[in-house]
């Protein structure tokens, strides 16, 4: 127990302490949520009441610290629960906590590189329904890899960031030709990102194994998807998206107790993407569309798992890098509320929802908010908050 006063069911308690960036008073810090709170971790280091070989002095994003490894990821951790737990730090501890509404949240890691997988057979099952109706809906390819492109970093940003509609070249069904202009077919994916570490050397390649060797910690993403402009461009490249992230980088020692068995997998998969110990995260996203919940994706029932991702992100030798982020892909689940995109959502436009103010809609519209949210397990009856991703479409600029 902490001896700062919290709710029983507080999901930001000692059982969970996401990572973050911010700024207070003009600097620039890291830090861990408790409650209501955000305790400086750099001003801790300062005051040598925390050994992260310097790391959180004066930083302001992750990356020092992550690029540590685990041992010093879990000697940081074990040392704020006691900092925060026992009561003879009180007094050296209670200056450094910050309220939330005077920190401003940054993105909390230097994105180094960014990939984004197609790990939920329903969303690509639903998704090839819509767009090769007279085709099997699933590729060939996809039940023996985790299907993923390379996006630019650039373009990953914090929850709360203005998103700004998109323009590019689309092309009508009934066109000739493509014409440019605002995408009309704006739309979400809700995933979760992991953030990695520990970077490789070049030729390396990480075992299913070795994914809490390198991961740290796992954050909420929405991928800013433009339908159309996606549907033209990605003939047969990937398109260039915008993400959004949380502020929040839970732990991954945070979500023990969420471990559940993965799906089975048939036909069975190549050696290198084999796993001992099969698991995946129980972890539940909430879709907001407004002030109305859309949807519940569930996250244990995607096919391909986190370690199995990074498995195949470095089977030929590609090297990590701290700070690179990989997202699982859109997050949907077997029944129609819990899909993690409006494009299922709406099957593919034709089938308008109605939100709770009387609206309808088939894609974003100006002035519309989507905010994702997550819980997860925790122990002994604790649940684990991933605080929120969220973003306000702006017209095209």
């Amino acid at each position: 127990m902490t001896w700062l006063e919290l709710a029983d069911d507080d999901p930001f308690g000692i059982h969970n302490l996401p990572y973050c960036a911010f700024i207070t008073r003009g600097r620039g810090a890291v830090g861990v949520r408790i409650g209501g709170y955000v305790l400086n971790l750099g001003a801790a280091e300062d005051l040598d009441l925390i050994d992260a070989r310097g790391t959180l002095k004066g930083a302001a994003v992750l990356n020092p610290l992550l690029a540590q490894g685990r041992p010093i990821w879990r000697a940081v951790r074990d040392r704020t629960v006691e900092l925060l737990t026992q009561a003879g730090h009180r007094d050296d501890v209670e200056p450094l906590l910050i309220p939330l509404d005077e920190a401003r949240l940054k993105l909390p890691v230097e994105v180094a590189d960014y990939v984004d997988f197609y790990s939920s057979e329903h969303h690509a099952s639903n998704v090839g329904r819509i767009f090769r109706p007279d085709q099997p809906p699933l590729l060939p390819n996809w039940k023996h890899l985790p299907v993923a492109y390379h996006g630019r970093a650039g373009t990953v940003v914090v929850s709360g960031t203005t998103v700004v509609r998109p323009c590019g070249q689309r092309m009508p069904r009934d066109a000739a030709a493509p014409s440019y202009g605002p995408s009309t077919r704006l739309d979400i994916e809700a995933e979760l990102g992991f953030v990695v570490g520990r970077p490789t050397e070049l030729g390396d390649r990480v075992p299913t194994g070795g994914f809490r060797r390198h991961v740290f910690g796992v954050v909420l993403v929405n991928d800013w998807s433009a339908r159309d402009i996606q549907a033209w461009e990605y003939q047969p490249l990937g398109p260039f998206l915008g993400k959004s992230i949380s502020p929040w980088i839970v732990p991954l020692d945070a979500l023990e107790a969420a471990r559940v068995p993965a799906p089975v997998q048939e036909p069975p998969v190549l050696g290198y993407l084999r796993e001992v110990d099969r698991y995946t995260y129980d972890i539940n996203l909430e879709v907001w569309w407004n002030n109305t919940v859309a949807s519940r994706p569930p996250f244990r029932t995607l096919y391909w798992t986190p370690a199995q991702q990074l498995a195949h992100m470095t089977v030929n030798g590609a090297r990590l890098r701290t700070g690179d982020l990989y997202a699982s892909g859109t997050v949907s689940g077997p029944l129609p509320d819990q899909v993690g995109s409006f494009l299922e959502l709406t099957r593919g436009g034709t089938q308008p929802v109605t939100l709770d103010d009387g609206s309808t809609r088939t894609f974003l519209e100006d002035g519309d908010t989507v905010t994702i949210t997550a819980t997860a397990p925790g122990p002994d009856g604790s649940v684990v908050g991933f605080g929120q991703v969220t973003g306000n479409i702006h017209p095209a600029s």
